[in-house]
């Protein structure tokens, strides 16, 4: 039988006893995590004038996220996550002070390129060290679904408010503000979270790994493959939409649209999950992104940023019930023992299409316009998708009882 989460679950896990401190750190630790690349981004663009540039810069930092997801994501399940935590918190201030200092002496791509993907490899895995920790003080039921899911949906509050507030920091008197205000957020977050007694308390499960650990199984897998579709769609967007937005005379706009993405969104993605459709996962997945890819072709329309703006809030409306989708599926396809390591391979997934996107994206924008580039993220992305419904038969026969999440 399916379980629901109802608004009662969710109420019940946000209380949990000795959980305020680790949802509120969770919260400033990942609150930059659409800031930062984004503010990287626009820093290395106003400071070189060059949007291809800035592509390879955000696309190694993306790279570096991917590598890291899955690397911190294995140690915090052999080891909890407070070592980890810590230890990383220490790398990656030294590689974001590193690479300010580089962008402000002017150095060569030879040289940011490799420092900006140091700073993505010690961004602090908060997020999937958060999720796994629901299933460490709650029992399996709709309680803990209600965690998951707000997880996801609490992720892309964060991906409304990161590119808004990148977009806005790039104009102050330092184009480099959003980077700085964002790694100190994580920074501060990420050492109140691993230092907290509920988190220093977890214990790793008692659970052999092989080598691919959480890509053993096969519906892992597919669910990275469905992740990595999204990411490749969104990143094409996030290099063309600011472009859009520059093009128009108004640079600092470019995040601010970016952040009406993911405003309808959010809306959307709380109507969808009282009635998810369709509702077998094995279908859920090719659907929700292919039919993600398909809303893309809107962006490609307008002719004003007025129209661009309206057409992010049509195809935003996909973005949470994919993520939340994504979360939800970890939970029938993860091998034990496996959980912050398989929320890291999502990531990885993510940021890995979304470095592909980006640095692709930019190299179109410059050569053939922002329409090529909205047009190459659908059909990327229906590509994508189609090679999901192959491969969905690997998530059905997953003997797991699938959760549905409802409000």
């Amino acid at each position: 039988m399916s379980q629901s989460a109802r608004l009662s679950d969710y109420r019940a896990a946000l209380t949990t006893p000795g959980m305020r401190g680790p949802v509120v750190a969770s919260l400033l630790a990942r609150l930059p995590i659409a800031m930062v690349g984004l503010s990287m981004l626009l820093y290395v663009q106003r400071e070189t004038g060059s949007f291809a540039s800035a592509g390879f810069v955000s696309a190694a930092s993306l790279i570096g996220v991917a590598v890291g997801s899955i690397v911190q994501g294995r140690l915090m399940d052999r080891l909890g996550p407070t070592r980890p935590l810590l230890t990383v918190v220490g790398l990656f201030a030294l590689f974001v002070t590193s690479a300010v200092l580089a962008v402000e002496a002017g150095a060569h791509l030879a040289v940011l390129v490799p420092l900006s993907f140091g700073v993505g490899l010690t961004e602090p895995q908060v997020g999937s060290a958060s999720r796994a920790l629901w299933s460490q003080v709650l029992p399996p039921g709709s309680t803990r679904l209600a965690g998951y899911a707000y997880e996801a949906i609490s992720m892309e509050v964060f991906f409304i408010l990161g590119p808004g507030l990148a977009g806005v920091l790039v104009a102050a008197p330092w184009a480099g503000t959003g980077v700085l205000v964002g790694a100190v957020s994580m920074v501060v977050g990420a050492t109140w979270f691993g230092l907290n007694p509920t988190v220093r308390g977890v214990r790793p499960e008692p659970v052999g790994r092989g080598m691919l650990g959480a890509l053993a199984s096969p519906g892992m897998r597919t669910v990275a493959l469905a992740a990595f579709g999204f990411g490749v769609t969104i990143g094409f967007i996030e290099v063309a939409v600011p472009a859009a937005a520059a093009d128009a005379g108004h640079v600092s706009l470019g995040g601010l649209l970016l952040s009406l993405f993911s405003v309808s969104s959010v809306l959307f993605g709380l109507l969808y999950s009282m009635k998810p459709f369709p509702r077998p996962m094995h279908l859920r997945l090719p659907a929700l992104l292919a039919g993600f890819s398909l809303l893309t072709l809107t962006l490609a329309v307008p002719t004003s940023l007025a129209g661009l703006a309206v057409a992010l809030l049509v195809a935003g409306t996909l973005i949470t019930p994919q993520a939340t989708s994504h979360s939800a599926a970890i939970e029938l396809v993860a091998p034990p023992g496996t959980a912050t390591e398989a929320f890291g391979w999502v990531i990885t997934a993510v940021t890995v299409g979304l470095a592909l996107g980006q640095s692709a994206s930019g190299r179109l924008v410059e050569s053939y316009g922002t329409t090529a580039a909205f047009l190459t993220a659908t059909a990327a992305g229906l590509t994508i998708a189609a090679l999901v419904w192959l491969f969905r038969g690997t998530v059905a026969t997953t003997p797991t009882t699938e959760p549905a999440l409802a409000h």
